[in-house]
């Protein structure tokens, strides 16, 4: 068991991490244009874009639980992403996802019709804590591979995954 201010500790940079990803940017491309992902807002773009898809999500392999590492074994990991990601059979397109001011961005992959599970999981084989997982024509969410810490308030786009 943790000791409370451990607990304490991992919950504050838990709530200071999930506020961050709150405010920041997210885009994906299609055919050489960038389109906006705005959390608790339909994605409508993409939604026409798919037409016939179902669900969506914006995953990433960069920084995991957004610990800086070098820019080398990040792009290895993206790759391994991008091969998993391929052997899916989803569509997937390039997104990313920044601080509005730029003083971080990363390279992310928007994912079309992928199951949550199937979603989570390769969510979790990249250490993700957060990422963006919403159904056609809905107000994009964000999925925390964490519980609500005590003291982060109740909020209407974000799914805690573990209670």
């Amino acid at each position: 068991m943790m000791q409370p201010s451990l607990l304490s500790a991992g919950e504050a940079r838990i709530a200071e991490l999930v506020r961050a990803y709150l405010v920041a940017e997210y885009r994906w491309e299609l055919d050489g244009e960038w389109l906006n992902l705005r959390i608790g807002t339909p994605a409508t773009e993409v939604a026409r874009r798919y037409p016939d898809a179902t669900r969506f999500g914006l995953l990433s392999a960069w920084d995991p639980f957004s610990i800086q590492r070098p820019e080398s074994v990040n792009r290895d990991a993206d790759d391994a992403l991008q091969d998993d990601l391929l052997d899916s059979r989803r569509i997937f397109r390039p997104a990313f996802s920044s601080a509005a001011n730029r003083s971080w961005r990363e390279p992310s992959w928007l994912v079309v019709d992928m199951a949550a599970a199937e979603f989570d999981a390769l969510s979790r084989r990249y250490g993700q804590l957060a990422t963006l997982y919403w159904n056609a024509e809905a107000p994009v969410r964000m999925r925390v591979d964490a519980a609500r810490p005590a003291a982060f308030p109740e909020h209407p786009a974000i799914d805690w995954l573990r209670g």
